[in-house]
């Protein structure tokens, strides 16, 4: 899975038991996406049984994740908070858009970016 990944009935827990038993030994598993999109149990026992040498997670399931989750247990899985997006060229990209985006809707044009686009078809 590569991209991005929006959560979907079809995607949550896409990374389960049978993925990770099927990949190799040294591998390790990263997930940037959403945390539902691993399957958690199985990750733990992936990581606990070596099925996999180690994870990162950016994202967790549930978010924030319990102090007392087994997966904070293992010393093969590393868990950052998610602030990637927390640079200052990104912050800023992300305020100029919005300010774009708030300039074309109070003029009645069409936002550069919008979450809901079929609000468009209803007009």
């Amino acid at each position: 899975m590569s991209g991005r990944t929006a959560l979907t009935p079809e995607t949550r827990h896409y990374i389960g038991e049978d993925e990770l038993r099927s990949m190799k030994p040294t591998a390790v598993l990263i997930n940037l996406a959403r945390g539902p999109v691993v399957d958690p149990k199985a990750l733990y026992t992936a990581l606990k049984e070596g099925w996999i040498q180690a994870a990162g997670l950016d994202v967790t399931d549930p978010e924030p994740i319990p102090a007392d989750d087994p997966l904070l247990t293992l010393d093969n899985l590393v868990i950052s908070p998610h602030i990637g997006s927390a640079s200052v060229d990104s912050r800023r990209a992300t305020c100029l858009l919005a300010a774009r985006n708030l300039a074309a809707g109070i003029q009645g044009k069409r936002m550069e970016h919008c979450a809901n686009p079929e609000v468009y078809q209803a007009m």
